[in-house]
């Protein structure tokens, strides 16, 4: 299933000007600089010892097991350039916007008399300005992923399906079976 809050994280990663370290020992370095040298925190939050870290950071171990690699990678990716992930997404709320690559059902509450049958649509859209604030916010709040669903289901509503309030007024969109989703800044 396609999660909204990742491909969010994935589109302001592509903003990153330098490559995340690569090898197990740069990984668990960056971690402990990141946390202000202390290897106890760095233990607790991907769940080894406090030596295991040491020794990691000593390159006396160069290759973790596939879990601990995995929590690993996303918790580097999640700290990495903290400045220039601010800066896209600043970026995109203010002046530039998101790209939007989108398949999904989409169905519809709307006016008696016409059809709320749920259609397998692609949609590729820039999103303006403040439908990004909107995305950002919900997702910087802390949303559930149903929340994100919503908050994105409007914003394609209000540009795709109301033309920015020129049409199909009072028409709901709900976002449901999402098969592939992609956000560019």
């Amino acid at each position: 299933m396609v999660a909204i809050g990742e491909e969010l994280g994935k589109a302001v990663q592509g903003a990153f000007t330098r490559p995340v370290p690569k090898s197990a020992g740069a990984r668990m370095r960056y971690l402990v600089r990141a946390h202000q040298r202390s290897t106890r925190r760095v233990a607790e939050l991907l769940g080894i010892s406090q030596r295991t870290v040491e020794r990691y950071v000593k390159n006396q171990i160069r290759t973790p097991r596939p879990e601990l690699a995995g929590r690993l990678e996303r918790e580097v990716r999640a700290r990495w350039q903290p400045q220039v992930r601010a800066r896209a997404k600043q970026a995109a709320v203010t002046t530039q916007g998101i790209m939007i690559d989108v398949r999904a059902r989409f169905g519809y509450t709307a006016a008696p008399g016409s059809t709320d049958d749920a259609r397998l649509r692609h949609l590729t859209l820039a999103l303006p300005p403040d439908q990004a604030a909107r995305l950002f916010q919900a997702q910087d709040g802390g949303a559930t992923e149903e929340q994100l669903r919503r908050v994105a289901a409007g914003a394609l509503g209000e540009v795709y399906f109301r033309d920015n309030g020129r049409r199909a007024h009072g028409l709901e969109v709900e976002l449901t079976d999402l098969e592939h989703l992609e956000f560019e800044l």
